[in-house]
């Protein structure tokens, strides 16, 4: 899978591909542990309710904010108690200009995509989960980790209204994503994941690991910037 749009993290991707029945819940909190190709690890802390997705990285002191009904993304910088407010639209297509620029001329590539099961089966953080290759071509592209034990239709709900948020650049991109998906769902959903590809983006991984997953009640501070950190505005809005 092409990795150029990895922007908000490998596991922003794993998720906006799952797609089923929808229930309501409160929210749901997940735990990552990434680690980027010079070997460095990260905490990733998402959390999901109804049509909001935030996602924090405590050691980097940063959080984002996606709010699909409002049309609304906060960045927030806890070191410096600043934030900024835009709209999730005009960031997308302020992302999509600027990866066109940085890869001039580029066009996606079509490749077969195979998914083969392993046999493989071992518990990761007390889930049970089977390896399932993912090859394109002749190229093996991911290694995943799929589990049956959990139920993330909440999440899905969410990543669903991200996947229909893309401009017509980033759902290129996400073609080759939902082939993968198509031959993938069966297995559940993944747990740990292997990028054999090299990454590209603010944030590239070769390695995502779910540690936790927990069912809870969200409120709106959860989805809103800190009390007392001051608003700043974006050199976009600037000009």
């Amino acid at each position: 899978m092409n990795k150029r749009f990895q922007i908000l993290g490998l596991g922003f991707f794993i998720f906006s591909i799952l797609f089923s029945n929808q229930v309501c819940w409160g929210g749901l909190v997940i735990e990552e542990l990434h680690r980027d190709i010079e070997g460095r690890m990260e905490r990733v802390i998402r959390s999901f309710s109804q049509d909001r997705f935030r996602t924090d990285y405590p050691e980097g002191h940063v959080s984002t904010i996606i709010d699909f009904k409002e049309d609304r993304m906060v960045m927030i910088d806890h070191s410096s108690r600043n934030y900024v407010e835009i709209k999730f639209s005009q960031w997308e297509k302020e992302v999509a200009a600027k990866l066109k620029q940085s890869a001039p001329g580029y066009k996606t590539k079509t490749r077969k995509i195979t998914v083969k099961s392993t046999g493989e089966k071992a518990m990761i953080n007390g889930f049970q989960t089977e390896k399932v290759e993912i090859w394109a071509d002749e190229e093996l592209v991911e290694e995943n980790w799929m589990t049956r034990d959990v139920d993330l239709r909440e999440v899905e709900k969410v990543m669903e209204k991200i996947a229909r948020s893309f401009s017509k650049e980033f759902k290129i991109e996400m073609k080759e994503g939902r082939q993968i998906y198509d031959q993938l769902k069966s297995y559940g959903i993944p747990i740990l994941v292997k990028d054999y590809m090299i990454s590209y983006g603010l944030a590239p991984v070769t390695v995502m690991e779910v540690r936790t997953i927990v069912e809870k009640d969200l409120g709106e501070e959860v989805f809103s910037p800190p009390s007392g950190y001051q608003r700043i505005l974006p050199e976009v809005l600037k000009k």
